[in-house]
């Protein structure tokens, strides 16, 4: 189980697989700026599960995925250098997974469980 209030998951659309090593970046907003709160990498299955070690505030997060680093790793090239997703936490109760589907040149997201 992670220990972390936010995961993600990234799956590789073109290959079928699990992205793994793809750098995942984690800020809160607050007082109209960005603050990191957390960095991690995907781990072989894909999963980024300890990317905020800290307590969860309610607030707007973003999750940025460097997915152009990844598809170069690859041997191939990406439409987008990365992709940016911004949520809102609205409790800290819960766990707010935020899987990520990727290709070359497309992406989709949406709250998991």
């Amino acid at each position: 189980m992670p220990s972390s209030p936010i995961t993600s998951h990234i799956l590789d659309t073109a290959s079928g697989q699990p992205a793994a090593g793809v750098a995942v970046l984690l800020e809160f907003h607050a007082k109209d700026a960005w603050k990191e709160v957390g960095r991690e990498r995907t781990n072989d299955d894909g999963r980024a599960v300890e990317l905020l070690a800290g307590p969860l505030t309610p607030g707007t997060y973003r999750l940025t995925f460097e997915t152009g680093d990844y598809f170069r790793s690859q041997g191939g090239e990406s439409f987008h250098p990365s992709v940016s997703v911004t949520f809102g936490v609205a409790t800290a109760d819960e766990h707010y997974h935020v899987p990520l589907l990727i290709s070359p040149f497309g992406y989709t997201t949406y709250r998991g469980s």
